[in-house]
């Protein structure tokens, strides 16, 4: 009995601990439910708060809930959508022994409360992503015991939390126990100074995460006093500083993430040599630079990232010493040199992307790298054969990038057997031969298929349509041949790109049995250019979601199909280079979100009612189009960059509307029949118009001065073919990137425009047939025509001798080729800035109305299609952002056309003027001229020996001048000389013998009576090709068949009143005497050498006639 008694005494206490835990529980799970009570929430989202009931005592097993000596102490109420119900009243604030609250992931729409002071016992808080706004409330640093406080929320976020009063020093100032601080999109707006100073005094802070929080640079020193720090991320803040070296201290350092932040300078190499650094991200930093160290082989980096930087240089064969490295991505860089071999010891790699270098060589084995998902080498200069054995094992690699590149060879049969690839893209490159067969076709994963641009042959593989995952296909541009019936397309259904543009294949859409239209897939791309069609494919009727229909370069013939306009979603037609035939007029229900429409080359007629609202690319050039409605065109199409209507039948003033398309980059209106002034309102476009064609109108009046003022962005002007008169503007000179200028054709008068050198970009200047006259030269000019490779000078009234110091400033005419190497490439224009590489890119130059529809219509269709499709746009159809010159010179004595302008192409006309003297031996130093043409001038003198100068000419010609002496043996040397004209000048000798210039016809030499050689029927004797005078018994015989012969005077007589009667009718009929006079000079010149023409001018008209030559 006395025992019992001694142990109920002894448990009294333990029993009053209890029950008084028991009280506290009971009133802590009272204020539980009065808080769930409180809280808005969604009951089909909640895992927690939905299983609290008042049927469970014990509280401390609810989810979301731990208890600790009887008292609530942890409380995660995370991720249960909550939207509402916590206030300053609310009874969380109760929970005094709480030490750790989480409410991430919710959407409160509030405020902060300010009772968070009340947790006094809080040392882990997290409201991060949880739908609070406004001011951070004091009170949360009162906190003093808080170990990690989590505000942070992501930059996508509407709700945007702020940092003011207090501002960072206030609040972090009683924080003295912190160790882990997230404020990530929180908006604290602070200095370097200001928030690095303050942060600095944190000396046990571990992690500090403050990314997209509006800080500004410089980062200050002083936070190397953080010795403790091991996170470290300042993401996509405004720091516009360099990298401090002191960095390099951080010695616990594991992860650095300073991404998007305009950091610039060089960065500190010895960052990298940190061994406890497994994260580094430094990405989108374009004015920063740096290059690769050597690593050490203690480095721990498992996370490298320096994306879009400016880093560059080679890759360091000690990368291999980087063995847990899993993520290098060293994208859009400037890294240059070949990979190492090396790189194949890296076999913890699991994502590779070096796209967007400079990398040569070839490419190593990754075969080693077993856990590789990702490889991109995109856009590089990397060559050789694709080894399949350096594929082969690669059972993880899901994704392969290697286009725009220069790889030979076969496509690796390994790449066909990859059991998890689910992306194939190796387009750009110079893959050949023919395409294997997909072998695990039975059981899919491949998605995306793109090996356009290639020399791919022979059939397409039948195992393609087989696999029934692809959503992407890209075969354009290749050497396929064969027949494809489209209607196979019907076994994928998840395709929604399909692109064979451009191979020798027949698309036959002519099916023989009635298919059910539904039973093709939903395309959102059909490219279908140059594929033989005969027919706009059926099937496209029910495709209400296609967003790309490109049809051109086939034998379409008919009207266009009136429900082609009303497709909801299309944005992009391409119907060109076709036999399309009837009007375009609008139509009910159009589709409004066109925004690039293609009719060019067809035989469309009639007006253009079809306008599209939101379009910025048009192009009606090439038809039979007679009018536009509205006239006012302008108006209605406010966002339009490019516009083409030329070679139509237009006709009519040019309407002032156009100046009202304020977005206008590109017009053409040439070739119509368009009258009247040029609209002086085109100086509203000034600054933004780059490309003007006004060719081959009907335009009069003077070019107006005021088209060219301050800031104009012209690169390329046209007024070619029209009847335009008065001087050339001088406020020309205000259009600093001006690289074309063709005036040819016109009336325009004035001397020769020296202040065009002040134009440092000019290549292409076109006058010719204008009534420009003075000498060609600038005596008072000393400024170069740096750029200037094309001068058409030709029927002008020029006069007098060229210039020579004009011909010393013509600097890109001296180009050496063999010092300087040649230009590559056409001559084009860029008329927009930037090409975006990808969805992101192309949204970020759209107007925000446009781009909003853009999303909308592609909400379905997947991040890696999309990007691709904008990639391949701004790759394919680099037209639509380019423009290439087209220019009319005369060659080879005939007009030719040259549609694409090479770089190099040099050309100096300044034929059928009225120019003299010698040759300029400056002509003899352009080295890279291609075409000279000197014609119909009244030029003197010998061809300068230095001719020889001219390696690259291929065209020359000198003819119907009065050019004389011998032809210089230095011709033969031109290699290149593929047209030679010599006619009708005073050259004497022999033709000099070579392989070149025995190519050259009898007509070439014609109008030379001293000439002689093998390609005339004269021959020459040794004294005469030596151009010694003729002997004494010559002369003397010459003198005697010279003198008087009267046995012969009265025949003589006969044959002069004889004559007469032919002269009567020369002396009453026009018609005759201008025969006569034509032919008699021609005569006389032939019979009497000391006689030869000359030029003269007067009132205007230009005049050849006989003198004698002294």
């Amino acid at each position: 009995m006395r025992v019992h008694i001694i142990l109920w005494i002894f448990f009294i206490p333990f029993r009053i601990i209890n029950s008084s835990s028991n009280n506290f529980l009971v009133h802590e799970r009272s204020l539980l439910l009065h808080l769930k009570n409180n809280l808005t929430f969604n009951l089909t989202n909640s895992s927690k708060l939905f299983h609290w009931n008042q049927g469970d005592d014990d509280c401390c097993q609810w989810h979301g809930v731990t208890c600790k000596d009887g008292h609530v102490t942890a409380l995660d109420l995370s991720h249960e959508s909550i939207s509402g119900g916590l206030d300053n009243s609310s009874a969380l604030f109760s929970l005094q022994y709480l030490q750790s609250l989480n409410l991430a992931f919710n959407d409160f729409r509030s405020v902060i409360p300010q009772d968070f002071d009340k947790l006094q016992n809080l040392m882990y808080l997290n409201l991060s992503n949880a739908g609070f706004k406004g001011q951070i409330p004091k009170e949360i640093s009162h906190l003093k015991r808080l170990v990690s406080l989590d505000l942070s929320s992501s930059f996508t976020s509407h709700h945007v939390l702020k940092l003011e009063q207090p501002n960072i020093a206030m609040f972090i100032r009683n924080l003295t126990d912190i160790t882990k601080l997230y404020l990530d999109g929180v908006a604290i707006s602070a200095s370097g100074e200001e928030w690095g100073r303050s942060l600095s005094s944190l000396g046990g802070l571990r992690v500090l995460s403050m990314s997209s929080c509006n800080l500004s640079g410089p980062i200050d020193s002083s936070l190397v006093r953080l010795q403790s720090l091991s996170v470290l991320k300042l993401n996509n803040n405004k720091l516009s500083s360099i990298v401090p070296d002191s960095f390099a201290k951080f010695s616990n350092l594991t992860t650095l993430q300073i991404s998007s932040c305009g950091l610039n300078g060089l960065f500190p190499k010895d960052i990298f040599q940190i061994h406890t650094l497994k994260v580094l991200d430094i990405s989108d930093n374009q004015n920063l630079n740096g290059s690769l160290p050597d690593f050490s082989p203690l480095a721990s980096l498992k996370y490298l990232n320096l994306a879009d930087t400016n880093f560059s240089g080679p890759l360091p064969n000690t990368i291999s010493n980087l063995k847990h490295l899993s993520t290098i991505d060293l994208s859009h860089c400037q890294f240059n040199g070949t990979l190492p071999s090396s790189m194949s010891e890296l076999t913890q790699l699991v994502y590779l992307d070096l796209s967007f270098n400079n990398f040569t060589g070839l490419l190593p084995s990754l075969s080693m790298s077993k856990n590789l998902r990702h490889l991109s080498l995109l856009r590089n200069h990397l060559s050789g054969n694709l080894k399949s054995n350096h594929f082969e094992g690669l059972i993880n690699l899901v994704s392969i990038n290697l286009g725009f590149n220069s790889f030979n060879g076969n496509v690796p049969s390994s790449f066909l057997k990859l059991p998890c690839l689910r992306e194939l893209k190796i387009p750009h490159n110079k893959l050949s031969g023919i395409l294997g067969e997909f072998r695990n076709a039975s059981s899919p994963l491949l998605e995306m298929l793109d090996l356009s641009d290639n020399y791919l042959q022979g059939p397409i593989p039948l195992s393609i349509f087989n696999l029934r995952t692809l959503r992407f296909i890209q075969l354009s541009s290749n050497k396929f041949n064969g027949t494809i019936k489209l209607d196979v397309i019907q076994r994928l259904t998840n395709l929604t790109i399909l692109g064979l543009s451009y191979n020798n294949l027949l698309i036959d859409v002519n099916f023989k049995h009635d298919h059910n239209m539904s039973c093709f897939p939903k395309l959102r791309v059909l490219d279908l250019q140059s594929c033989k069609l005969l027919q706009i494919p059926s099937f496209l009727k029910n495709q209400s979601t296609i967003l790309s229909i490109h049809l051109s370069d086939n034998n379409i013939e008919g009207p266009i199909p009136k429900w082609i306009w009303q497709l909801e979603s299309l944005v992009s037609l391409n119907l060109s280079h076709n036999f399309l035939t009837g009007s375009v007029e609008s139509i009910s229900n159009f589709s409004s979100n066109l925004d690039s429409v293609d009719l060019s080359v067809n035989n469309l007629q009639g007006p253009i009612s079809l306008v599209p609202k939101y379009a910025t690319y048009l192009d009606y050039s090439s038809n039979k189009f007679s009018s536009i409605i509205p006239p006012d065109i302008g108006n209605h199409l406010p966002y339009i960059i490019f516009l083409f209507l030329s070679n139509n039948k237009f006709q009519g003033q040019i309407h002032d509307s156009f100046c009202n398309a304020s977005r206008l980059r590109l017009l053409d209106l040439s070739h119509n029949k368009f009258v009247g002034t040029i609209p002086k309102c085109f100086e509203t476009l000034s600054s933004s118009l780059r490309m003007l064609n006004f060719g081959g109108n009907k335009l009069r009046g003077h070019i107006p001065s005021s088209m060219f003022p301050n800031l104009c962005a012209l690169r390329f002007l046209d007024l070619n073919d029209n009847h335009l008169g008065g001087p050339i503007p001088k406020s020309l000179v205000n259009c600093k990137e001006l690289q074309v200028l063709n005036l040819g054709k016109n009336a325009i008068t004035g001397k020769f425009p020296c202040f065009l050198s002040k134009i440092p970009t000019l290549r292409i200047m076109v006058l010719r047939s204008n009534k420009l006259h003075g000498s060609i030269g600038c005596p008072n000019s000393t400024g170069d025509w740096k750029m200037l490779h094309i001068s058409d000078l030709a029927c002008n009234k020029f006069t007098g001798t060229i210039s020579s110091a004009l011909l010393n400033s013509w600097k890109a005419m001296m180009r050496d080729e063999d010092v300087l190497g040649p230009e590559f490439g056409n001559l084009f224009f860029e008329v927009v800035d930037y090409h975006p590489m990808g969805l992101k890119d192309a949204i970020g130059i759209m107007i925000k109305y446009y781009a909003m529809k853009v999303v909308q219509l592609t909400l379905n269709m997947s991040r890696s299609d999309l990007d691709q499709v904008f990639s391949d746009s701004s790759t394919n159809d680099v037209n639509h952002c380019r423009y290439q010159d087209s220019v009319i010179i005369v060659n080879k004595g005939h007009q030719m056309k040259l549609v694409k302008v090479q770089k190099a192409f040099t050309y100096v006309d300044m034929s059928n003027n009225y120019l003299e003297g010698p040759i300029p031996n400056e002509l003899m130093q352009f080295k890279a001229l291609n075409a000279l043409n000197l014609s119909h001038n009244a030029f003197r003198g010998h061809i300068p020996a230095s001719v020889e100068n001219l390696k690259n000419l291929e065209c020359m010609d000198l003819s119907n001048n009065s050019l004389n002496g011998e032809i210089p043996q230095e011709l033969s040397s031109l290699s290149f000389l593929a047209y030679m004209n010599l006619s009708f000048n005073h050259l004497v000798g022999r033709i000099p013998l070579g392989t070149q210039i025995q190519t050259f016809d009898v007509d070439s030499f014609k109008g030379n009576e001293g000439l002689c050689g093998p390609l005339l029927s004269t021959n020459c004797d040794d004294d005469r090709v030596h151009g010694l005078p003729p002997p004494e018994s010559e002369l003397s015989h010459f003198h005697n068949d010279s003198s008087i012969d009267w046995n012969f005077l009265s025949v003589e007589l006969g044959f002069i009143f004889g004559f007469g009667i032919f002269l009567l009718p020369l002396i009453c009929l026009m018609r005759w005497r201008l025969w006569y006079s034509k032919h008699a000079d021609e005569m006389l010149y032939r019979f009497i050498p000391q006689l030869d023409f000359v030029y003269e001018q007067h009132q205007g008209m230009r005049y050849r006639s006989l003198r004698w030559r002294y």
